[in-house]
């Protein structure tokens, strides 16, 4: 995930708030518009007969049996550095860990993903699980797993560790089970997802695999937390350019690269948004300058710009930059001259999107919740599911299980006790949606494949 801020609540006409930050973590606590009261006969059927069936009953136990291995899974990703762009080794690792687990075919392809397939019996959707490589955390940070107080302490241990050791667990007991699901489970470990990331590795897999029809992602979540907006942002940076000069001497004479550039934050901050869709803004970092003596030649700052809605984001984004054009010409006036410029840079796209909280995928995953007496959060934050969102496919962000804490700092942590139970509902909830050979067919609808971009 990215940024971890929660936001406040807010209603959408047949959804939910959405955080105004990255995570999904936040969302634990956090209330929403309804949740679906009801499931559709056929989403409530299908998880009656999978979770009767005893070859799913073993399946369950199986998973709670392989509870204490997954966790040395947890502890070896998480001791492989994978700072944005520099996931490779992790990428390594988990690659490895898949084909031992039974998927001689996986790899690493071009944008860095690791990407495996389960196949189906062939008559069913292509379902995407997935959970991200890259961590916030840059080279060099200590990731040793500590443990004390019952708890695993290291960082990114959960967001989103835990995500990729449940994706192993799972592939370990389907295959030790032999449990034949009718659709395909494309199993991935992505990249991009963290900072300026810019979901670089779900981007690579809807552009190279057209015949996705949804898709389920893991990350740390409270027990019962269903993610179905994608938050939208776009993020620049601006380099301010004049001619510098001498604070004494050249007084008068040249405009100031960060005079300039105050001018244009004071004129952000002053810019109105609205509280429906939520749409934000802030300066996040500014620099520039070369002495306190010195009339600044140049000056830069980092804009990040969100909304619930991508309209809402435009709008926002158009104010912005006529706000920066305005301060540079007043700046400009000031000294009567036409030396200070402004240039930018996009560094961030995230796309948003939704998922209709009474699409089949949703209601899966109520159904599913409620088979293990969690009462379903709807929620909304900028994860990979925007990317899909975005395409109109189908997608949910779900608790990968276990009690977690201290996101995108070094005190991050997870508690794995019973954790296990998160994994089989995640499990079961994927189950429902691809369908289990001589058990339930699939819920999750086939789509007509996407034509090439």
């Amino acid at each position: 995930m990215t940024s971890l801020i929660p936001a406040s609540l807010r209603p959408l006409p047949i959804l939910l708030a959405a955080l105004c930050a990255a995570g999904v973590a936040h969302a634990q606590g956090s209330a929403v518009a309804p949740t679906p009261t009801q499931v559709r006969p056929a989403v409530d059927q299908a998880y009656t007969q999978l979770l009767a069936a005893p070859a799913v009953k073993q399946l369950l136990e199986a998973v709670k049996a392989d509870h204490e291995r997954s966790i040395e899974d947890l502890k070896m990703l998480t001791e492989i550095e994978a700072p944005p762009f520099k996931e490779q080794k992790r990428a390594e690792a988990f690659l490895a860990r898949m084909k031992a687990l039974g998927l001689a075919d996986a790899r690493i392809d071009a944008e860095g993903n690791v990407v495996g397939l389960r196949k189906g019996t062939g008559q069913g959707p292509k379902l995407l699980i997935s959970a991200h490589l890259d961590t916030v955390f840059p080279a060099g940070t200590d990731v040793k797993v500590k443990e004390r107080d019952g708890k695993l302490h290291a960082p990114g241990i959960s967001d989103d560790t835990r995500g990729l050791a449940v994706l192993l667990s799972w592939l370990k007991v389907l295959n030790d089970q032999k449990i034949q699901t009718v659709g395909d489970l494309l199993i991935v470990g992505n990249v991009g997802e963290e900072e300026l990331g810019n979901l670089r590795g779900m981007k690579a897999l809807f552009r190279d695999h057209l015949d996705i029809d949804g898709m389920v992602g893991v990350e740390p979540a409270a027990d019962g937390t269903v993610l179905v907006l994608g938050t939208a942002s776009h993020r620049y940076e601006f380099s301010f350019k004049g001619p510098g000069g001498h604070s004494y001497a050249a007084f008068g004479q040249v405009p100031s690269a960060i005079h300039g550039m105050g001018r244009a934050i004071a004129k952000i901050a002053e810019i109105k948004t609205p509280s429906f869709p939520k749409t934000t803004f802030t300066v996040g970092t500014v620099g520039g300058g070369t002495s306190v003596n010195t009339i600044a030649p140049d000056a830069r700052m980092a804009v990040d710009i969100r909304s619930d809605e991508m309209g809402a984001l435009l709008e926002t984004e158009k104010k912005v930059l006529a706000a920066i054009d305005e301060a540079v010409a007043e700046e400009n006036k000031r000294w009567n001259v036409n030396t200070l410029s402004v240039s930018n840079k996009l560094i961030g796209d995230r796309p948003g999107g939704r998922t209709a909280s009474d699409s089949v995928i949703v209601e899966a995953a109520v159904r599913a919740n409620t088979a293990f007496g969690h009462k379903t959060l709807l929620t909304g934050a900028s994860t990979d599911a925007n990317v899909p969102m975005s395409l109109g496919i189908p997608a949910v962000i779900i608790g990968g299980g276990g009690k977690t804490g201290g996101f995108h700092a070094l005190s991050e942590w997870i508690d794995v006790t019973d954790a296990w139970k998160g994994a089989q509902n995640g499990l079961v909830t994927v189950l429902g949606l691809v369908g289990v050979q001589g058990v339930s067919e699939p819920l999750l609808p086939k789509r007509p494949p996407r034509p090439k971009q």
